[in-house]
């Protein structure tokens, strides 16, 4: 067997042990503890689908939380999260629209963002300048300096910023971290963060009603006024560049946020580099559907694995998550494995609920009491963003260019080998790259949070804001 099959044979079979392994994690909030001292919390939840409908649940069963509002620029969703919220809590919440009614009201101590990934650091910025601590949704950006200027706000204000990457809240991996940290692992030099997922098409692209109730205004905020193009306003806005950042931002933030923690990475890297495309149909999407991105930090590399179409699982109990390598061993999930592949231990340690740590952060005062702090946020998702960036500059290449670019860039190993599979399952699922050929990114060199000479790439970095929408200079 060659080192390289080796390797990856360890790596499935070290995934679907560490996945029965491990213990599953309780991180509901606890509505029977004691409330603080403290007077009522009085918190509002901004974007009422999928992740504000567990903002509203988790925050209404903590003691001494009152949900006082909800807010999404479609009144139908603001108003049923309102009733859900009742029950729950048996008070309704206020249900309104527009967010700068929340604001505007000093009452409010703390809110939480679940809207669309367009308006999470606008509102957010907003939100800690009246005054209020905020918990938002991961990716915490639309741009790199998006997320600059919150870490600005927070600083500025002295108002608390948690993040919604929830793993980091986790015991089990915390303890991993501190494993890493002490030298246990030996040399960390490469990391894998994978999403499988099979998304199928989002309709063709033209142009389509708006649903009833929604103040297209107030949806759109700092994007720019455009038509709606694809079938479905809410939830597909995820593939389209002006309000989302596709899968990278959707789902693998939450993957290389924990390879960031555990490897005890800061920054973003000294360069980054994309192989993707959206592939297997055409549709209203603009993201990529399939992506490899390589982030290179000197001593260590991470490569971010997306896949959108039909796939086997990365193992037979595992479509998503990390595998992080040392010379004295590997860490998958939550559990450490020897050279060959043999599980060593389970890490253990007490977990806590994510909101839960947000509130008790509030009633501190005390940033380090966050669990995930907007530094942490900013970091791992404006990884996402460079990756998406690298994509954007890039130029479509048949399969055996891309292969002779990667062998010049003198990137890890692995790289090659995560390119050579990628093309392998998109030729399983019938993509002819010959017509539909991949894309290329820029290998871009990265300073800081700028790149090194790319007047194109840059210009990626931020974006212009539509009135008055605009981001505020802190």
């Amino acid at each position: 067997m060659s080192r390289v099959t080796r390797r990856r044979f360890l790596e499935e079979s070290m995934i679907a042990t560490a996945v029965a392994a491990a213990t599953p994690q309780l991180l509901q909030a606890d509505d029977t503890a004691d409330a603080a001292p403290n007077s009522t919390i009085r918190h509002a939840v901004i974007g009422c689908r999928i992740r504000g409908k567990v903002h509203a649940s988790e925050f209404a069963q903590q003691a001494g939380v009152e949900v006082a509002y909800v807010c999404d620029p479609d009144e139908t969703l603001a108003n049923e999260l309102a009733a859900a919220v009742e029950q729950k809590q048996g008070k309704r919440p206020q249900a309104v629209q527009d967010l700068r009614k929340i604001f505007d009201d000093k009452s409010i101590n703390t809110v939480s963002i679940a809207a669309p990934n367009h308006w999470h650091a606008l509102a957010a910025i907003w939100a800690m300048q009246a005054g209020k601590d905020v918990y938002v949704e991961k990716p915490v950006s639309h741009n790199v300096v998006e997320g600059r200027r919150m870490i600005e706000a927070a600083a500025a204000t002295g108002r608390l910023c948690q993040v919604g990457t929830q793993r980091r809240s986790l015991g089990p991996l915390q303890a991993a971290a501190g494993f890493i940290k002490q030298g246990k692992l030996g040399d960390v030099m490469f990391a894998r963060s994978i999403i499988y997922g099979n998304r199928g098409s989002i309709g063709s692209k033209g142009v389509y009603d708006l649903p009833k109730n929604v103040d297209y205004n107030l949806w759109l905020g700092p994007a720019p006024m455009t038509k709606l193009t694809r079938p479905n306003l809410h939830y597909d806005w995820h593939w389209d560049w002006n309000t989302g950042g596709g899968e990278l931002c959707n789902n693998n933030i939450h993957i290389i946020d924990t390879c960031r923690m555990l490897m005890g990475l800061e920054g973003l890297g000294q360069s980054v580099l994309s192989i993707g495309g959206r592939m297997g149909y055409e549709d209203a999407g603009e993201t990529p559907n399939t992506q490899i991105v390589v982030h290179d930090f000197g001593k260590a590399t991470i490569v971010q694995e997306v896949r959108g179409l039909k796939s086997d699982p990365f193992s037979k109990q595992f479509n998503a998550g990390w595998v992080i390598h040392g010379t004295e061993g590997f860490i998958a999930d939550e559990s450490l494995f020897d050279g060959d592949g043999k599980l060593i231990e389970t890490f253990k340690g007490p977990s806590e609920n994510h909101f839960a740590n947000f509130i008790k952060a509030v009633r501190s005062g005390k940033r380090e009491d966050l669990n995930a702090d907007i530094t942490e946020g900013h970091q791992s998702s404006s990884l996402c963003h460079v990756g998406n960036i690298s994509h954007r500059v890039g130029q479509a290449l048949p399969p055996a260019k891309i292969a002779a670019a990667l062998d010049q860039a003198k990137l890890h190993e692995d790289v090659a080998r995560t390119f050579a599979r990628t093309v392998t399952h998109l030729e399983a699922n019938g993509v002819d790259l010959g017509k539909t050929p991949l894309t290329l990114g820029q290998h871009l060199k990265i300073d800081g949070e700028s790149f090194v000479e790319n007047a194109a790439a840059s210009t990626l970095l931020a974006r212009t804001y539509r009135k008055p929408f605009e981001l505020p200079t802190i």
